[in-house]
């Protein structure tokens, strides 16, 4: 086994190509959803294409298409961002440009910066329906569904910890 995250990524890579250039198999698992979306899976299955070498996907969990099937949001069209930029300046020109999008809205955030990221949301997007999934199956999953002020109010309270999914209403 061999770790595999964001920050080791560019090190790491280039031994496991060398081990499926070699002819072994390896598996990408993640404890976070299905590999290869809004992590570093991307990084590795993106050299390993270049190297010509092969990758099979194996069907697992996505927290993004179960939060979204859960939500009661418009599900027949949607657009996933994945994280937003941590920086204030570039988070905000990510969500005007979202301003006007027709189609449920998918963000993954963390639980220590979802509050200032909900803020934003609200001044930039407005007081949309929402849905906040956190934890997904598992012990302490929960699904707060609301006006974006009403999750706001809620989570202040809560602190929410894990695994943040937020599906939003797209604009009228």
């Amino acid at each position: 086994m061999t770790s595999f995250y964001e920050y080791n990524k560019k090190e790491r890579t280039p031994e496991l190509i060398n081990l499926l250039k070699q002819g072994k198999s390896i598996a990408l698992v993640s404890d976070a959803g299905t590999p290869g979306i809004s992590d570093p899976g991307f990084y590795l299955i993106r050299e390993a294409i270049k190297q010509n070498l092969p990758v099979i996907p194996i069907p697992g969990p996505s927290a993004l298409l179960s939060a979204l099937v859960i939500s009661g949001l418009p599900s027949d069209r949607f657009v996933f961002e994945g994280f937003l930029p941590k920086r204030d300046g570039r988070k905000q020109k990510k969500l005007e440009a979202l301003k006007k999008e027709t189609r449920t809205i998918i963000f993954y955030d963390s639980p220590h910066r979802v509050i200032d990221s909900l803020k934003d949301i609200l001044e930039i997007l407005g007081d949309r329906q929402m849905v906040l999934v956190r934890e997904l199956t598992k012990k302490f999953e929960t699904i707060i569904r609301g006006k974006i002020s009403e999750i706001i109010a809620e989570i202040e309270k809560s602190k929410p910890k894990g695994e943040i999914v937020l599906v939003i209403q797209g604009t009228d």
